[in-house]
């Protein structure tokens, strides 16, 4: 079969699926429907934001669905017109069975580490948090359970101690984009080879979880050593960001006086023994240093509540932080 012939349903929603989808579009491979999230209301005027793979394919002619269920009788046959060859889905929803049974040479999924670790939503963020110094991509093919299908190729990628959660995705992306279109050609010549992950973990791999990131998931713990503290930090940005909270330890318990998200930390390398609690704040009017259970970290880029981004010193110099400032 010529890639012209093969019939292919790209089901994403990101730029970072845009960037695999691309790649395919660019080689001449024949892209015959593309599926994405409906359009949502989002930002402070509620304008309908579309995702990037519907930008993508509307700027390139590609057939379009949006379906508000996967499991609409409406969109099923619809898709079952298209008949299909193969599906492709990056950063999409969960499938149902009837979805990705259909195509007869299977539904792949690009998947941002290197399985079986971090199956789930938040892969990138998570190998990051955990301060991991390596992560890459993986091709499997679905199958019931979230993220634990045969896995078809991998390629892995270091984590470098500077990276934050957007370098890495940036990475990502790029090495997504190329794994994906070596599976599709693999799957094009009929000369693929699959690795249940069961025998992965039996061989010693560990199977870990990349649960969803939530509010609470961001918000700093400063009794953690200073090294985790600085990992969320960089897992969680530039988005959704770590936070966290100042007040005033000498008034009564009361109304936070900031609200900070917190875009980038140093670890400060502390001599002798700690005697600051954590969360205290120090570093005069320059410098924004938080003790924590181990150690302290600078703060030094955030973004107040309301702000813009701003460095720490910017802050300290339009912020009324009074001497027994700490942070919780």
């Amino acid at each position: 079969m010529k890639k012209e012939d093969l019939r292919i349903v790209f089901l994403g929603t990101p730029e970072f699926a845009v960037e695999s989808l691309d790649l395919l579009v660019k080689e001449g491979f024949n892209i015959a429907g593309v599926v994405t999230m409906p359009d949502k209301p989002a930002g402070r005027g509620h304008r309908m934001f579309e995702s990037p793979v519907k930008l993508y394919a509307k700027q390139h002619g590609l057939k379009l669905m949006q379906p508000a269920k996967l499991k609409d009788p409406e969109f099923i046959k619809e898709l079952q017109k298209i008949d299909a060859d193969l599906f492709i889905v990056i950063a999409f929803r969960m499938l149902p069975e009837v979805v990705w049974q259909m195509p007869r040479l299977g539904t792949f999924n690009l998947h941002a580490a290197l399985l079986p670790r971090y199956r789930g939503a938040a892969p990138i963020n998570w190998a990051v948090i955990n301060g991991d110094t390596e992560t890459g991509v993986t091709t499997f093919f679905l199958k019931h359970e979230i993220d634990t299908g045969d896995i078809i190729s991998q390629e892995r990628v270091e984590i470098l101690p500077a990276d934050n959660v957007g370098d890495v995705h940036d990475k990502l992306m790029h090495l997504g984009a190329r794994l994906t279109l070596d599976t599709v050609n693999h799957i094009l010549n009929g000369d693929l080879t699959t690795i249940p992950q069961e025998k992965l973990i039996g061989q010693g791999e560990e199977a870990s979880l990349a649960p969803k990131i939530f509010k609470e998931t961001c918000r700093i713990d400063w009794s953690k050593p200073a090294v985790n503290v600085h990992n969320l930090v960089r897992g969680l940005s530039p988005y959704p960001c770590a936070w966290t909270e100042l007040y005033d330890a000498s008034a009564p318990e009361g109304k936070a006086l900031y609200n900070i998200k917190i875009l980038e930390t140093s670890v400060v390398e502390c001599g002798g023994a700690q005697s600051a609690a954590p969360g205290s704040i120090s570093g005069g009017d320059r410098h924004l240093t938080v003790t924590c259970g181990d150690g302290a970290v600078e703060i030094l880029r955030l973004q107040p509540a309301g702000k813009k981004a701003m460095t720490a010193s910017e802050f300290l110099r339009g912020a009324r932080m009074p001497e027994s400032a700490v942070a919780r």
